[in-house]
């Protein structure tokens, strides 16, 4: 078919910050993780993006409390009910040394900071000092404060069920929130960084605007995750590329981002995966899972996010994160895979960033994000291409943008377990100019690899056209010069 590209950008720019990832703050009880000292971590955070943004938050971020001195004592902790999959209260301290090191890692990446202060166990006083220490020391590598994480689950194990809802929250958001405010005069904040309820963004925003003196929020938050746990049969690749996936992730961000524009901020999901509880071997970890993060990024910067921040981290951090196991570790040994076969995937499985030993290494799922990150910067072309594509009944989808420098990219991701794409790009009659083609691949979509290459050759158009082939279970990018 002929896929005709509009020259004029008249959508959306996304923001060269655009990609990002998130990581429990429990990461900080090793001040040696985020340190200007761990080169390899360092080096492929950069590999990633050049202006990535660093998210802390996640499920231990309600149970740590702030260690400004080794000699300070750890406080008083309230009550709390252990659920089977929620965290247990193992209370840990983030020093004032791990924070410090956080400013050296974030200055040797070019990357800013999402710094998360606990909500379900924290004090007013204790929150204030924290973010005061952390706003000093992060400086201009800070972006803002998010106070709570999955706040719509708090119901479960740190409120109370039968008072909790979006305007409890809200009240108890303003009360911590004011008094951040106070030990950092022009602290911004997100919020309110919830699980899968993002109509409490409606119910926020709806609210809002009765607020006395409100603090300065810039952005709505929200998580997602494709399905889980790693148990659920549903789990699979064919499930996770097929295009009704997209279509509700669309139904999510349609809710968000008119909360969003009600009071005039944006959007950003600011924890999400392939699988919750630590992701699924043979899902999170192959190369689908970059035709997925790929796809899901796009799709959410043509509905005006600001960004996406994929989970992952340490394989324990994590599995404190949700009940002190992964299901994925279960599944494998349930399968009797060996010992080296369970230590060969990522822990977590859905890491974007693995870590093997004092090695790191960017997995499938990275490689989505920074293929599609290379539109980071631009504006993108208001007009459905993946309409058209997909009337050919190809599982496929398409963004256009125009890059900084005036070249039109186009990204196409044919997510078909079988069949090729074979397109006539038309960028308009008159038009001249080199083309230039890069390929997001790998042998299949269940391998644990995948590769960015570009073509060492380039072509030219011809009256403003140019044929191209996708081939099945791949991604291509073609920039027009």
């Amino acid at each position: 078919m002929t896929l005709t590209v509009p020259s004029e950008a008249n959508g959306l720019q996304i923001p060269e910050d655009y990609i990002g990832l998130s990581f429990e703050v429990q990461q900080l009880l090793d001040p040696t993780f985020f340190s200007p000292q761990n080169a390899g971590l360092i080096h492929e955070f950069k590999a990633l993006s050049a202006h990535g943004v660093l998210r802390l938050g996640g499920n231990t971020s309600e149970f740590e409390w702030w260690k400004p001195t080794p000699d300070a004592k750890e406080p008083e902790h309230p009550q709390t009910r252990e659920v089977v999959g929620e965290p247990k209260a193992q209370y840990y301290p983030v020093t004032a040394e791990a924070v410090r090191n956080l400013a050296g890692f974030l200055r040797a990446t070019g990357w800013t900071c999402l710094y998360g202060i606990g909500m379900g166990t924290n004090t007013l006083e204790r929150a204030a000092v924290e973010a005061g220490y952390v706003a000093k020391t992060l400086g201009d590598r800070l972006q803002y404060f998010q106070i709570g994480n999955e706040v719509d689950l708090f119901s479960h194990h740190l409120r109370d069920p039968q008072t909790w809802n979006a305007k409890t929250y809200l009240n108890e958001w303003l009360a911590i929130a004011r008094a951040v405010a106070k030990a950092v005069p022009g602290a911004k904040f997100g919020m309110p960084d919830v699980a899968a309820n993002v109509g409490w963004l409606t119910q926020i925003a709806e609210m809002w605007p009765s607020i006395q003196d409100p603090p300065h929020i810039t952005t709505l938050t929200h998580h997602y995750y494709f399905g889980g746990p790693a148990t659920n049969p549903e789990v699979n690749i064919a499930n996770l590329l097929k295009p009704a996936t997209m279509e509700r992730v669309q139904k999510t961000a349609d809710t968000a981002t008119a909360a969003a524009d009600k009071i005039d901020v944006r959007v950003r999901m600011t924890e999400g995966n392939t699988c919750y509880r630590g992701g699924k071997p043979g899902v999170s970890d192959v190369f689908a899972a970059a035709l997925w993060s790929a796809d899901y990024s796009l799709l959410l910067a043509s509905n005006n996010y600001s960004g996406v921040n994929l989970h992952g981290g340490t394989g324990k951090s994590v599995a404190n994160s949700v009940g002190g196991f992964l299901p994925g570790d279960v599944m494998l040994k349930d399968a009797g895979a060996t010992r080296e076969e369970i230590a060969s995937h990522p822990h977590p499985f859905y890491t974007p960033i693995a870590t093997f030993g004092d090695q790191y290494k960017l997995e499938p799922v990275a490689y989505g994000l920074k293929f599609a990150g290379v539109l980071c910067g631009a504006t993108l072309v208001k007009a459905n291409l993946t309409n058209q594509i997909q009337a050919t009944g190809v599982d496929a989808t398409a963004y256009a943008a125009k890059m900084p420098g005036g070249a039109m990219a186009v990204v196409i991701l044919n997510k078909d377990a079988e069949r090729n794409l074979e397109l006539t790009l038309d960028f308009g009659a008159g038009r001249d100019g080199a083309v230039e083609t890069e390929m997001l691949h790998a042998p299949a979509l269940d391998s644990r690899e995948a590769q960015i290459t570009r073509e060492p050759k380039q072509g030219t158009l011809k009256h403003g056209k140019c044929a191209v082939t996708v081939p099945h279970a791949s991604g291509l990018r073609v920039t027009v010069h």
